[in-house]
């Protein structure tokens, strides 16, 4: 069934035509993943769809009734509304009904004479709330917080949180209220691997219709079974995942290629032919008419035929080769015994990290776990609580923040120049292969588009003297093609590069080792992230749990050695009951026992932290 028609729509914005006569169909149950450059009008198109935008011309057929989901900026809400509060929003219906059957509940023990009545409007209600899984609303609140990993924002105050925060709410609050058709732009965007992983399976789960706008190459082969992809202002619409569009699209422009060429032939066949007929008939004397006529009909039937498009087998990518500096020596960088914590937080205790010449290797994790922390330590801009970090002889580090500079009133042109001594026109050159043309390089930083400023750090950063890249989140603001051209040109450096992703196609083809931070510790593996996942997974039931202590002391003789061994004792209870409740909260599905376990687990949690400071005392 066809749910919304799209026909023949234009869109334009300042006088520059995002696309026009559109035309593609959505049907009920369809998984499709929107795909195009970056500036193509995926999101126009969502905009259109949701009612946020209205067309230039032409026309959007919505089925009458369609609940349609689709976040287009973070909503406001009153003044000290939590999280929670915007969450049960989701469920205003069924919180309303839960009202009027206590209301009649309390009626019917009351009144005798109108039972009857009341019996009979309290089913029409129970039957209503039924339908719409009245029963199931707690456990589904449960479900989709600790999935995308926001049980903890609950109490807090919407307003107060970081934009990241707000979004994963908002995607949480959109998931609740189960549209119809439900629009993801992004989604995976602030959501580290687990969340993403969580979210395949939601979605592959999903009652309704689903529309992603996604870079993720994996989410998308895990998720949508139909590809369309806007490119030139054209859409094809394609009955696979991701990895089946990218050959059956090469497949078709092949096709389509073959078919100019032979086109093109022909036509230059016929305008040989005319060339020829009109000259016979005008060397003939007298000039002959018939000639004259076959030469015409043969012109107005090249007229009317109708020209195939060139088809473009190859868009202009970014240039990018990673400049090779000077070798650095075998050891590159070496982590030994490092511990960080951020006031009752320990992020990692006793991590080892050990990377040699060429060696690939990511850090994953999620959100929080301090991964960037991790970074900044090696780049010295973080101090160590304990141990030893440690660069080899040679190294020159080139560092990709995740954070981008652009709040700066440098043109693009300045802003490479401050990184790169070149000339004028050396520099524009450059940046001409990082696809800032023209005009473009004059743009001021504080206006690029993530996109634009990840290209911008990338053409400073591979014109750099370096030999040992760290990366974080090299790939976030990139488009799909210039994902594929970095990780050609990673491919063929030919130094060490250390990086923080998760996109898991990324660093499941560029790196051979991985590093994990799980509760506090610091995991190796040789191998890549689907590797070391699987052997995560068996490694952690079997491996003691971890004692992550507050911060890393040197045990002294204790005043006390009984008091002492006391204390020790205590403590391992303590991490014996954290451990009991965090396997209860992962499986745990009602909210108001989670909120419970949550609460007590806060409250161990600031004993072990007393227990702590009295073994401090007597050190």
């Amino acid at each position: 069934m066809i749910i919304t028609q799209i026909h023949d729509i234009t869109k334009s914005f300042g006088g520059n035509i995002i696309f026009e006569n559109l035309s593609v169909e959505i049907h009920e149950k369809d998984r499709i993943g929107l795909v195009g450059r970056n500036g193509s009008g995926k999101t126009t198109l969502f905009q259109l769809l949701a009612g946020v935008e209205a067309p230039d011309s032409g026309m959007i057929h919505i089925k009458k009734g369609l609940r349609v989901g689709y976040l287009a900026q973070i909503p406001v809400f009153p003044a000290g509304t939590t999280v929670q509060e915007v969450l049960e929003t989701a469920f205003s219906e069924v919180k309303q009904l839960e009202r009027n059957m206590k209301r009649l509940e309390e009626q019917m023990g009351s009144e005798t004479e109108q039972l009857e009545k009341l019996l009979e409007e309290y089913g029409k209600v129970q039957e209503r709330y039924l339908f719409l899984g009245g029963y199931e609303v707690e456990a589904q609140l449960a479900k989709v917080c600790n999935g995308l990993q926001i049980t903890s924002l609950l109490p807090q105050v919407f307003a107060m949180l970081s934009g990241g925060e707000q979004t994963k709410v908002c995607l949480a609050l959109m998931l609740l209220q189960n549209p119809d058709l439900l629009l993801l732009d992004e989604p995976t965007n602030h959501l580290d691997i687990g969340a993403v992983e969580w979210l395949e399976q939601f979605l592959q789960e999903y009652s309704g219709t689903i529309a992603i706008i996604s870079h993720d190459r994996y989410f998308l082969d895990a998720v949508v079974t139909k590809i369309i992809d806007l490119e030139d202002g054209e859409l094809h619409v394609y009955h696979t995942n991701y990895s089946g569009f990218v050959k059956e699209k090469q497949e078709r422009l092949l096709l389509e290629f073959q078919a100019y060429e032979e086109q093109q032939k022909k036509i230059k066949k016929m305008k040989e032919a005319i060339k020829r007929l009109r000259e016979w008939a005008n060397q003939a004397n007298p000039p002959n008419e018939g000639l004259h006529r076959r030469a015409r009909n043969m012109e107005r039937a090249l007229e009317r035929m109708e020209k195939l498009k060139r088809p473009i087998l190859e868009h202009k990518k970014m240039g990018l080769a990673f400049r090779q500096g000077e070798r650095s020596g075998k050891d590159v960088v070496r982590v030994e015994g490092v511990t960080k914590s951020f006031g009752d937080k320990t992020l990692f205790y006793d991590a080892t990290l050990h990377l040699q010449f060429q060696e690939r290797a990511a850090i994953v994790g999620q959100n929080g776990s301090g991964k960037t922390t991790l970074v900044k330590m090696l780049l010295g801009e973080e101090t160590i609580d304990a141990g030893k970090i440690q660069l080899g002889g040679s190294v020159k580090v080139g560092y990709l923040s995740q954070h981008l500079p652009g709040s700066t009133n440098n043109t693009v042109l300045e802003a490479f120049r401050e990184q790169v001594s070149v000339t004028e026109g050396e520099a524009r050159h450059i940046l001409a292969g990082f696809l800032f043309y023209g005009f473009s390089v004059f743009k001021k930083t504080n206006q690029l588009s993530g996109g634009e400023r990840m290209r911008l750090r990338l053409a400073q950063l591979m014109h750099q003297d370096v030999n040992f890249l760290i990366l974080d989140e090299p790939t976030n603001h990139l488009d799909i093609e210039s994902r594929e051209v970095l990780e050609e040109a990673l491919e063929n450096y030919e130094g060490t590069i250390l990086a923080i992703s998760h996109d898991r196609y990324f660093l499941n083809k560029l790196f051979d080792k991985t590093y994990w931070i799980q509760n506090g510790a610091l995991h190796g593996f040789a191998g890549n992230y689907e590797w070391a996942r699987k052997k995560l997974a068996e490694r952690m039931p079997v491996e003691e749990k971890i004692v992550v202590p507050k911060r890393v002391v040197k045990v002294k003789e204790a005043s006390t050695d009984a008091e002492w061994k006391q204390l020790e004792r205590e403590l391992e209870q303590m991490e014996e009951q954290l451990f009991v409740l965090e396997e209860k909260m992962t499986q745990e599905v009602d909210l108001h026992e989670l909120q419970k376990l949550q609460k007590e687990k806060d409250e161990l949690e600031e004993k072990r932290a007393m227990v702590y400071e009295e073994l401090e005392r007597l050190l």
